[in-house]
């Protein structure tokens, strides 16, 4: 017995199961292969590098005929950035972090379904007065850009207020039982990041998949000197960015406008350090549920293993029924 919920229903997964668009780690080989395999693969568009863009949707349209989608940082987007994507005629787009309602008309007019992920109930209503058709509730636990509110209150919250949109629940789940909880919290399916980050076509640099795996969720931390050091100093609030701790943190996190003042001197090795896989000073992000993370794997077995545990767990709940 497969699960079915409006998400399946409208792409026709096999499992309720979205790929977070992470930039830079989400590339099309990794959307495509979640795709493949019964869930929904998201292109992680970013800040809408052209070239990047072009070469990863070439990748993933090429590699998978299911449906797939890409995600674009909202507050950065521009007209350019969205009309390239379109051209590529996703299934979804999915906008975060900002002000949707300047895209949302050329997204829908292309026949595109509309996800809008919102860490607040305020932006959720927002997000669906201007035409999402879907809803990602983002709790604080997730890897990268977030906001304050936690996952496990946030999504019934956001269920109630946009009803009947469908809402699908972010940030703390890698594994079936976080698929089968969010489930019975009222939404219809799950967007997972970390999990994927260290999936073996994900773009992560190999020696920061191994530090995910290794990592605790009491290793990461919420942040801005990342953002500050690769030049993203204007993320508004109350966006912070959630990775491991390391060496950078330890000496710039609670410094902010020192290392704004610094930038000249700390950007070269800091991009070196990404360039090599220093972990100690480079930005690994990563959220809570690293926990849950013990071995490297290729998507395909991520999503079935995942999709078939959520189900297992939920054909087990009558059993804790006296």
């Amino acid at each position: 017995m497969a699960i079915r919920t409006a998400l399946t229903e409208a792409f026709g997964l096999a499992y309720p199961i979205v790929l977070a668009p992470m930039g830079q780690v989400a590339g099309g080989q990794l959307a495509a292969a979640v795709s493949n395999a019964g869930g929904l693969g998201l292109v992680g568009g970013g800040y809408g590098d052209p070239d990047w863009l072009m070469r990863e949707l070439d990748l993933v349209q090429a590699a998978t005929d299911r449906p797939w989608g890409v995600g674009l940082i909202t507050w950065h987007a521009t007209a350019d950035a969205v009309e390239l994507v379109l051209r590529y005629r996703p299934t979804a787009v999915l906008l975060s972090f900002g002000d949707v309602r300047p895209f949302a008309p050329a997204i829908k007019a292309a026949g595109c379904i509309l996800i809008c992920q919102v860490q607040d109930v305020e932006a959720a209503s927002e997000a669906v007065a201007a035409g999402a058709d879907f809803i990602v509730a983002q709790g604080s636990e997730a890897g990268g850009h977030g906001a304050v509110r936690a996952t496990l209150p946030l999504v019934p919250a956001v269920v109630d207020a946009v009803a009947p949109v469908p809402v699908l629940a972010a940030g703390g789940i890698a594994d079936g039982r976080g698929v089968a909880a969010a489930l019975m919290l009222g939404a219809h399916g799950v967007m997972i990041g970390t999990r994927f980050s260290a999936a073996s076509e994900s773009l992560t640099h190999e020696q920061a998949k191994a530090r995910i795996v290794t990592a605790g969720g009491a290793d990461t931390v919420q942040t801005r000197v990342f953002d500050i050091v690769r030049g993203y100093g204007a993320w508004p609030a109350p966006y912070t960015a959630r990775a491991v701790r390391n060496d950078f943190v330890a000496r710039w996190h609670g410094c902010e406008g020192e290392l704004e003042a610094a930038l000249e001197a700390e950007m070269p090795p800091f991009a070196q350090a990404m360039a090599e896989g220093d972990c100690e000073t480079g930005l690994v992000f990563a959220g809570e549920v690293v926990d849950l993370i013990d071995a490297v794997e290729p998507a395909a077995d991520l999503v079935q293993r995942i999709g078939v545990e959520a189900e297992a767990r939920l054909r087990g709940g009558p059993a804790l029924l006296a």
